[in-house]
């Protein structure tokens, strides 16, 4: 009885799927003569033993219309299918690329079950490499095996989603039809890659921390909030690394770091998204100057690494990676780069120039945060690599009081292409002060003064009080280093899965 409640359950998924469009319908047609002829179209294994590229690297010696005697296993999706009679030519998209397919009616047993394959389909080809008059590196098949029938058809034409809607909500199609889209995807795992080698090389331990916090903080962000039902708890998603991978600074370790994803409940545009991926890294005994060679140094290792130069074009400017990059205080890059003396200008004047330029403020903020907002009208001419050191101190509470200037901290931001990719700092350890900070946060919080300001979190006041070392702090956003890398004009073209509202909405 079960059994013919799920048949007639099945039909009706079918019938459902056949009104959509005649295409599916037709493809659904074909899947149901497969199983008419006992085959079976969703196979469980097949024997790949050979990928597109290194057969066509191995086999580029080859003379057209010369054939080698070795054969190949190999599978895939079908990207390309021309029918010429009895012979019949295939592209094959793998992981690593394409390579073409050639059966031939009296060389094929199966050959007539080629007319019910169809673009997208999934198939396994053992068969003789050779290439072509026109000196493509081919299978000439043996056997051919439907591994998967397809029955929603690809987008038309095979030359890369337009409607960026498609591409990143539907984000495997891109992949299909795109493979500069799926190589830009390898390259930011190979950055990522890269990143951990040059850590791990300098000594680094990676760890892992808590995604969900009962308190969230190391940030100034709006976070998501969430709820743990067995402890009836409210709970939140991380902004940052930071006070955890502190926490273990102080539990011993000397050298940390993490790759992760952090989520910040604030704007979407080419260079956010709500849900992101940060490395931050904590070092003992060291302070932001040690930390800005860390940086300078992991950028040019990576790109080395990926790129093999450290020299790249992003949309179109050459920038270049290699050390030493320029370093600026804040207040000398508002004067070189806008003509402002802010040590001459006084809160009202400042608040004048934001209301200029429609940079948002809070009427509370004062001359420290003021500046940094007016900062922003330089960003965009920062495309070479600079860290922007020295800001005023009333921008964290996590920093140490710059040694010299003790109205500034020892904090520098490094820029390219206008973007703040990074946060670094003299990391604070001072308990009296640190307790003093944060209990100021969580009145600026709590008053609804500051809504970007942090909770109190007594666990990690205490973990500084019972003694932190002097370190070094910091923090590198991933996605905007790929998109560097990769010349990706939005975070949503490195981003698999990026924040869109629902389909429809």
């Amino acid at each position: 009885m079960t059994d013919e409640k799920e048949t007639k359950a099945l039909k009706d998924v079918e019938t459902r799927l056949e009104k959509e469009s005649h295409l599916i319908a037709e493809r659904i047609k074909k899947l149901n003569e497969l199983k008419d002829q006992n085959i079976n179209p969703y196979p469980y294994h097949f024997n790949q033993t050979h990928h597109s590229a290194a057969l066509k690297e191995k086999y580029a010696h080859l003379k057209p219309e010369e054939s080698s005697e070795d054969t190949a296993h190999v599978a895939g999706r079908i990207v390309a299918l021309r029918r010429m009679g009895k012979v019949t030519f295939m592209h094959l998209a793998d992981n690593d690329g394409r390579i073409q397919v050639y059966a031939q009616g009296d060389e094929l047993a199966n050959y007539t079950e080629l007319k019910l394959y169809d673009m997208g389909d999934y198939i396994g080809v053992a068969g003789k490499i050779f290439k072509t008059k026109t000196g493509e590196v081919t299978v000439r098949a043996q056997t051919i095996e439907l591994l998967s029938k397809s029955i929603r058809p690809l987008p038309e034409k095979y030359h890369g989603i337009q409607d960026t809607e498609i591409k990143y909500r539907q984000r495997y199609l891109d992949l299909i039809m795109d493979e500069e889209s799926k190589k830009r995807f390898i390259l930011r795992a190979k950055i990522i890659k890269a990143i951990k080698e040059f850590l791990d090389s300098k000594g680094f331990m990676e760890v892992e921390t808590p995604i969900i916090q009962p308190i969230y903080g190391g940030a100034a962000a709006k976070p998501f909030t969430t709820h743990i039902n067995d402890l009836d708890m409210k709970a939140y998603l991380r902004i940052s690394l930071e006070l955890y991978l502190k926490r273990l600074i102080a539990g011993g370790y000397e050298k940390v770091y993490e790759i992760g994803k952090v989520f910040r409940n604030e704007s979407i545009d080419t260079s956010h998204n709500p849900e992101f991926t940060l490395m931050e890294s904590y070092w003992a005994y060291a302070d932001y100057n040690d930390v800005m060679e860390l940086v300078e140094d992991c950028y040019t290792f990576v790109a080395q690494k990926v790129l093999r130069t450290t020299t790249i074009i992003y949309q179109g400017k050459t920038i270049e990676l290699k050390k030493p990059w320029k370093r600026m205080t804040m207040k000398a890059a508002l004067q070189e780069l806008a003509g402002l003396d802010v040590n001459n200008m006084n809160e009202k004047a400042i608040k004048e120039l934001l209301d200029q330029h429609k940079i948002e403020y809070r009427d509370d903020m004062n001359k420290g945060l003021l500046i940094n907002q007016l900062f922003k009208i330089v960003e965009e001419q920062l495309i070479q690599p600079v860290f922007i050191i020295d800001h005023p101190k009333e921008t964290t509470p996590l920093c140490k009081l710059h040694r010299q200037h003790p109205d500034l901290i020892e904090r520098f931001e490094p820029y390219i292409n206008g973007w703040e990719i990074g946060n670094a700092y003299s990391e604070l350890n001072d308990p009296i002060r640190q307790r003093y900070l944060l209990e100021e946060q969580a009145r600026l919080l709590r008053a609804g003064t500051d809504a970007e300001a942090n909770p109190m979190d007594e666990d990690f006041c205490k973990c500084v009080e019972h003694g932190l070392p002097p370190m070094g702090g910091l923090g590198l956003g991933i996605d905007r280093m790929v998109m560097l890398m990769t010349d990706a004009p939005s975070i949503r073209d490195v981003l698999f899965f990026p924040t869109m509202k629902p389909d429809g909405q």
